[in-house]
Protein backbone atom coordinates (compact mmCIF):
# COMPACT_ATOMS: atom_id res chain seq x y z
CA UNK A 1 0.00 0.00 0.00
CA UNK A 2 1.09 3.74 -0.63
CA UNK A 3 1.71 4.75 2.69
CA UNK A 4 4.09 7.46 2.19
CA UNK A 5 1.35 9.02 -0.18
CA UNK A 6 -0.67 9.72 2.94
CA UNK A 7 2.21 10.91 4.41
CA UNK A 8 3.17 13.27 1.74
CA UNK A 9 -0.54 14.82 2.02
CA UNK A 10 0.35 15.56 5.88
CA UNK A 11 3.47 17.31 4.83
CA UNK A 12 1.68 18.89 2.05
CA UNK A 13 -1.50 20.34 4.29
CA UNK A 14 1.20 21.57 6.74
CA UNK A 15 4.07 23.03 4.98
CA UNK A 16 2.56 22.77 1.61
CA UNK A 17 5.47 20.76 -0.56
CA UNK A 18 6.23 17.04 -0.45
CA UNK A 19 9.90 15.32 -1.49
CA UNK A 20 9.20 13.31 -4.75
CA UNK A 21 11.74 10.34 -3.69
CA UNK A 22 9.49 10.01 -0.47
CA UNK A 23 6.20 9.81 -2.81
CA UNK A 24 7.63 6.44 -4.74
CA UNK A 25 8.39 4.82 -1.61
CA UNK A 26 6.17 1.68 -0.92
CA UNK A 27 5.78 -0.53 1.52
CA UNK A 28 6.63 -4.30 0.89
CA UNK A 29 3.70 -6.91 -0.11
CA UNK A 30 5.60 -9.57 1.31
CA UNK A 31 3.60 -11.90 3.91
CA UNK A 32 6.50 -11.44 6.01
CA UNK A 33 5.32 -9.12 9.21
CA UNK A 34 8.62 -8.41 10.04
CA UNK A 35 9.65 -7.42 6.89
CA UNK A 36 6.49 -5.16 6.55
CA UNK A 37 7.34 -3.62 9.78
CA UNK A 38 10.60 -2.37 9.02
CA UNK A 39 9.70 -1.04 5.92
CA UNK A 40 6.97 0.85 7.58
CA UNK A 41 9.78 1.52 10.16
CA UNK A 42 12.06 3.29 7.74
CA UNK A 43 9.24 5.25 5.82
CA UNK A 44 8.58 6.88 8.95
CA UNK A 45 11.93 7.65 9.42
CA UNK A 46 12.60 8.66 6.11
CA UNK A 47 9.60 11.47 6.10
CA UNK A 48 10.56 12.69 10.04
CA UNK A 49 13.96 13.28 8.46
CA UNK A 50 12.64 15.06 5.74
CA UNK A 51 10.52 17.21 7.98
CA UNK A 52 13.25 18.13 9.92
CA UNK A 53 15.05 19.19 6.72
CA UNK A 54 12.44 21.59 6.31
CA UNK A 55 12.57 25.86 6.77
CA UNK A 56 10.68 26.60 10.40
CA UNK A 57 8.55 29.03 8.19
CA UNK A 58 7.24 25.94 6.10
CA UNK A 59 5.95 24.40 9.34
CA UNK A 60 4.19 27.13 10.69
CA UNK A 61 0.45 27.64 9.26
CA UNK A 62 0.14 31.38 7.83
CA UNK A 63 -2.65 33.53 9.58
CA UNK A 64 -5.36 34.62 7.30
CA UNK A 65 -5.47 38.16 6.42
CA UNK A 66 -7.17 39.97 8.56
CA UNK A 67 -10.83 41.39 7.26
CA UNK A 68 -10.95 44.94 6.13
CA UNK A 69 -12.63 46.91 8.91
CA UNK A 70 -16.38 48.34 7.93
CA UNK A 71 -17.28 51.99 8.67
CA UNK A 72 -18.39 52.07 12.27
CA UNK A 73 -20.30 55.46 13.71
CA UNK A 74 -16.91 56.23 15.78
CA UNK A 75 -15.80 57.13 12.74
CA UNK A 76 -17.54 60.44 12.23
CA UNK A 77 -15.58 63.19 10.58
CA UNK A 78 -17.40 67.36 9.99
CA UNK A 79 -15.98 67.18 6.37
CA UNK A 80 -18.08 66.82 2.87
CA UNK A 81 -16.47 63.62 2.29
CA UNK A 82 -18.06 61.94 5.61
CA UNK A 83 -21.16 63.39 4.75
CA UNK A 84 -21.49 62.58 1.22
CA UNK A 85 -21.50 58.79 2.34
CA UNK A 86 -24.58 59.63 4.21
CA UNK A 87 -28.06 58.90 2.88
CA UNK A 88 -30.52 62.15 3.16
CA UNK A 89 -32.85 62.08 5.77
CA UNK A 90 -36.30 63.28 7.02
CA UNK A 91 -37.37 63.88 10.66
CA UNK A 92 -39.30 65.57 12.97
CA UNK A 93 -40.01 68.97 14.57
CA UNK A 94 -36.67 69.34 16.12
CA UNK A 95 -34.74 68.13 12.82
CA UNK A 96 -37.11 70.57 10.69
CA UNK A 97 -35.84 73.59 13.21
CA UNK A 98 -32.01 72.32 13.05
CA UNK A 99 -31.97 71.76 9.24
CA UNK A 100 -33.91 75.51 8.59
CA UNK A 101 -31.27 77.62 10.69
CA UNK A 102 -27.98 75.78 9.37
CA UNK A 103 -29.52 76.30 5.98
CA UNK A 104 -30.31 79.98 6.62
CA UNK A 105 -27.20 80.59 8.88
CA UNK A 106 -24.04 78.92 7.18
CA UNK A 107 -25.31 77.48 3.85
CA UNK A 108 -22.72 79.34 2.41
CA UNK A 109 -20.08 78.23 4.98
CA UNK A 110 -18.07 75.05 4.74
CA UNK A 111 -19.20 71.70 5.95
CA UNK A 112 -17.60 72.51 8.68
CA UNK A 113 -18.75 75.56 9.33
CA UNK A 114 -22.35 74.76 9.20
CA UNK A 115 -21.72 71.49 11.57
CA UNK A 116 -20.14 74.56 14.13
CA UNK A 117 -23.41 76.04 13.69
CA UNK A 118 -25.59 73.18 14.85
CA UNK A 119 -22.83 72.84 17.36
CA UNK A 120 -23.81 76.36 18.78
CA UNK A 121 -27.73 75.91 18.39
CA UNK A 122 -27.06 72.08 20.63
CA UNK A 123 -24.86 73.68 23.00
CA UNK A 124 -27.80 75.81 24.04
CA UNK A 125 -30.41 73.77 24.00
CA UNK A 126 -28.32 72.22 26.74
CA UNK A 127 -27.14 74.72 28.82
CA UNK A 128 -29.93 75.96 31.86
CA UNK A 129 -29.87 79.53 30.30
CA UNK A 130 -31.83 78.86 27.01
CA UNK A 131 -34.91 76.90 25.83
CA UNK A 132 -34.69 73.23 26.05
CA UNK A 133 -35.73 72.75 22.70
CA UNK A 134 -34.22 73.20 19.46
CA UNK A 135 -37.28 74.71 17.66
CA UNK A 136 -37.20 77.08 21.24
CA UNK A 137 -33.66 77.82 20.91
CA UNK A 138 -34.03 78.81 17.20
CA UNK A 139 -37.25 80.64 17.59
CA UNK A 140 -36.11 82.66 21.08
CA UNK A 141 -36.49 86.28 20.90
CA UNK A 142 -35.62 88.92 23.44
CA UNK A 143 -34.28 92.32 23.69
CA UNK A 144 -35.98 94.29 20.73
CA UNK A 145 -34.74 90.66 18.32
CA UNK A 146 -33.95 87.48 17.33
CA UNK A 147 -31.37 85.32 18.19
CA UNK A 148 -30.99 84.21 14.83
CA UNK A 149 -31.50 87.11 12.09
CA UNK A 150 -33.33 84.77 9.88
CA UNK A 151 -35.97 83.97 12.50
CA UNK A 152 -37.04 88.14 12.29
CA UNK A 153 -35.01 89.51 9.06
CA UNK A 154 -38.39 90.11 7.36
CA UNK A 155 -37.20 87.96 4.42
CA UNK A 156 -38.79 85.00 2.91
CA UNK A 157 -38.00 81.67 4.87
CA UNK A 158 -38.70 79.42 2.00
CA UNK A 159 -35.83 76.75 0.86
CA UNK A 160 -34.69 77.72 -3.03
CA UNK A 161 -31.54 75.80 -2.99
CA UNK A 162 -32.40 72.10 -2.20
CA UNK A 163 -28.86 70.80 -2.69
CA UNK A 164 -27.87 73.03 0.11
CA UNK A 165 -31.27 72.50 2.12
CA UNK A 166 -30.36 68.30 2.12
CA UNK A 167 -26.71 68.76 3.04
CA UNK A 168 -28.07 71.04 5.92
CA UNK A 169 -30.75 68.14 6.93
CA UNK A 170 -27.94 65.50 6.70
CA UNK A 171 -25.97 67.55 8.90
CA UNK A 172 -28.86 68.06 11.39
CA UNK A 173 -29.83 65.07 11.70
CA UNK A 174 -26.05 63.46 12.57
CA UNK A 175 -25.98 66.38 15.18
CA UNK A 176 -29.54 65.16 16.81
CA UNK A 177 -27.92 61.78 16.41
CA UNK A 178 -25.14 62.10 18.92
CA UNK A 179 -22.47 63.13 16.62
CA UNK A 180 -19.62 64.37 18.79
CA UNK A 181 -18.96 68.19 19.02
CA UNK A 182 -15.59 68.56 17.77
CA UNK A 183 -15.10 72.28 16.53
CA UNK A 184 -16.45 75.18 18.39
CA UNK A 185 -15.51 74.36 22.37
CA UNK A 186 -18.96 74.50 23.48
CA UNK A 187 -19.71 77.66 21.76
CA UNK A 188 -22.64 79.17 22.58
CA UNK A 189 -22.74 82.70 20.16
CA UNK A 190 -21.28 83.33 17.08
CA UNK A 191 -21.03 86.28 14.34
CA UNK A 192 -19.34 87.11 11.20
CA UNK A 193 -16.01 88.85 10.93
CA UNK A 194 -17.89 92.30 9.17
CA UNK A 195 -19.80 93.16 12.87
CA UNK A 196 -18.51 93.57 16.61
CA UNK A 197 -21.61 92.71 18.75
CA UNK A 198 -21.00 93.91 22.47
CA UNK A 199 -20.96 90.61 24.46
CA UNK A 200 -18.03 89.77 21.88
CA UNK A 201 -16.17 91.64 23.76
CA UNK A 202 -17.26 89.50 27.21
CA UNK A 203 -16.91 85.94 26.35
CA UNK A 204 -14.04 84.27 25.66
CA UNK A 205 -13.56 83.31 21.53
CA UNK A 206 -13.31 79.81 21.04
CA UNK A 207 -12.37 78.95 17.45
CA UNK A 208 -12.72 81.31 13.97
CA UNK A 209 -14.26 79.00 11.09
CA UNK A 210 -15.07 80.26 7.50
CA UNK A 211 -16.59 83.97 7.94
CA UNK A 212 -17.93 83.23 11.31
CA UNK A 213 -16.22 83.50 14.90
CA UNK A 214 -17.42 81.37 17.79
CA UNK A 215 -17.39 82.46 21.55
CA UNK A 216 -18.84 80.67 24.85
CA UNK A 217 -21.12 82.18 27.46
CA UNK A 218 -19.57 81.97 31.13
CA UNK A 219 -22.72 80.10 33.01
CA UNK A 220 -23.36 78.58 30.25
CA UNK A 221 -22.42 75.02 31.61
CA UNK A 222 -24.55 72.06 29.08
CA UNK A 223 -27.74 70.32 31.08
CA UNK A 224 -25.85 67.03 29.58
CA UNK A 225 -22.59 65.66 27.34
CA UNK A 226 -24.51 63.39 25.25
CA UNK A 227 -24.00 64.20 21.87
Amino acid sequence: MMISRFLCSAVVAVAGLCLPALAETTVSTSTDPRAATQAVAALFGAEANAMARLPEEALVPRKAAAPARKARPGDFRPDAAWLAAQPAVKGGAEWACLAKAIYFEARGETVAGQFAVAEVILNRRDSPLYPRSVCGVVGQRGGGGCQFSYVCDGRSDSIRDGGAYRLAGKIAAAMLGGAPRLLTDGATHFHTRGVRPGWAHRFPRTAAIGAHLFYRQPGATPRTVSN
